[in-house]
């Protein structure tokens, strides 16, 4: 059962997707994220990539973030989102965006968006996380105390660093890593 852990929408029930094709975040391994990022989520700006269910940003909603983007290819997850997002009384501080994260990463930094926190939990051992790390520095869409994490399988090496962002910490819960990023020293300020 996936649930909202704290905050304004504490112990709500979240729907999941119907079959195989989403992984929700555990609720061991989302506790565990909120509490290493503490109180940098009230306030912030949160984009919340590969949502499926939309159990991250909206626990980042509910711990008091000002907004978060969901970016979902998947319409039926979408619609998953749209009802949890009611369920949980938070849909003023969202928005949603149906389409493949390479492209909407672009769109946004287009609109010149960005970001507090960004999670990304791409389908585990299909190598979208480097490249999705890659867009993010190159599209601007961090900002510069911002932190990038991204949740893969134990399986999954990534690297040091990707795109001027650097690793700064790792935690292992079971099958799971969560991965923090952040800009390089340098690579943060102006061009």
């Amino acid at each position: 059962m996936l649930r909202v852990i704290s905050g304004s929408a504490k112990k709500r029930k979240l729907k999941t997707p119907p079959g195989m094709g989403v992984r929700p975040t555990s609720d061991r391994v989302k506790e565990a994220l909120f509490n290493i990022l503490g109180n940098s989520v009230p306030d912030c700006s949160f984009l919340d990539l590969f949502a499926g269910s939309g159990n991250i940003g909206i626990e980042a909603l509910s711990r008091g973030a000002a907004s978060a983007v969901f970016v979902e290819n998947n319409y039926k997850n979408l619609l998953v989102i749209k009802e949890n997002l009611h369920l949980t009384g938070l849909e003023d501080k969202a928005r949603l965006i149906r389409g493949e994260v390479a492209a909407v990463l672009s769109g946004l930094g287009l609109e010149n968006q960005a970001f507090d926190i960004i999670f990304l939990d791409p389908p585990y051992l299909k190598d979208y996380e480097i490249k999705t790390l890659a867009a993010i520095a190159r599209h601007r869409l961090l900002k510069p105390d911002g932190r990038v994490i991204v949740e893969s399988s134990k399986n999954q090496h990534l690297p040091p660093d990707a795109g001027g962002l650097e690793i700064i910490r790792q935690e292992k819960y079971g099958d799971t890593v969560l991965s923090f990023y952040r800009y390089m020293a340098s690579a943060g300020e102006g061009d």
